[in-house]
C-alpha cells in the first residue's frame, strides 16, 4: 500500500468518440497541490471526477489512501437556501461538530447567512460552496475551478485555506484557468 494520498496510473477517459485524455498518472502526497490545466472541455473536471470516485475511467487505475472532498464547479446550492442553511444540512448529514457562526465568518459569509442562494452573488455561492471545506476534515481536496467568481479577498481567503489545509498535512488536486497564485508541486497539461 502506498503513503500517497491518491495515486492513479493509465487513466483515459473517452467522450462518445472523442478521447478526452489517455496515460495520465499523478500521485499526491500529503502538502502538495497539483494543478489541472487545459482548455474547456480537455477533460479536467472529468479527471477529477474519476480521482473522487464518481466517474469510472476507461483504463487505469486508481488507489485512494484517505478521504475526499469534492468540491464541483456547480455548486450544489438550492435557489431558496440560505448560506446558513446549506452549511447546517452538511453539518448534519456528515455529523460534523463545526461551528456554523464561525465557518461563516471566515468565509465572509456573516452578513448574506440568511439570503436564499438566489439572491447571493456569484462570489458568495461559490464561498458557500468551499465553506463545507471547514465543515470536516479530509486530507484530500479535488477542486473543480475554485476560484471561479472570487474577488480579491475571496481569492486571499482561498489562497489561506490551502496553505493552512497543506501545512497540516492536507493535498489539493484543483482544475483551474488562470494563475492559482499558490505554489504547485506539479501540473497535468490536458
Amino acid at each position: 500500500m502506498s503513503s500517497a494520498l491518491v495515486s492513479a496510473t493509465g487513466l483515459a477517459a473517452i467522450r462518445g468518440e472523442r478521447v478526452l485524455f489517455k496515460d495520465i498518472s499523478i500521485t499526491v502526497d500529503a502538502g502538495q497541490a497539483w494543478l489541472l490545466r487545459g482548455a474547456n472541455g480537455a477533460g479536467k473536471t472529468t479527471l477529477l471526477r474519476i480521482l473522487a470516485g464518481l466517474t469510472q475511467a476507461e483504463t487505469g487505475s486508481i488507489e485512494r489512501n484517505t478521504s475526499v472532498h469534492w468540491c464541483a464547479h456547480r455548486l450544489g446550492l438550492k435557489p431558496n437556501e440560505t448560506p446558513r442553511l446549506h452549511l447546517a444540512n452538511w453539518t448534519r448529514a456528515w455529523g460534523s461538530s463545526a461551528e456554523l457562526v464561525d465557518v461563516l465568518g471566515r468565509m465572509g459569509l456573516r452578513r448574506p447567512a440568511d439570503v436564499p442562494a438566489r439572491y447571493l452573488s456569484a462570489g458568495q455561492r461559490q464561498r458557500t460552496a468551499l465553506a463545507r471545506l471547514l465543515l470536516e476534515h479530509r486530507p484530500l481536496w479535488l477542486m473543480d475551478e475554485p476560484f471561479s467568481a472570487l474577488d480579491v479577498k475571496g481569492r486571499a481567503m482561498l489562497l489561506d485555506l490551502v496553505a493552512r489545509h497543506r501545512a497540516q498535512g492536507g493535498a489539493v488536486i484543483a482544475a483551474i484557468h488562470g494563475e492559482a497564485d499558490f505554489a504547485a508541486t506539479g501540473e497535468v497539461d490536458l
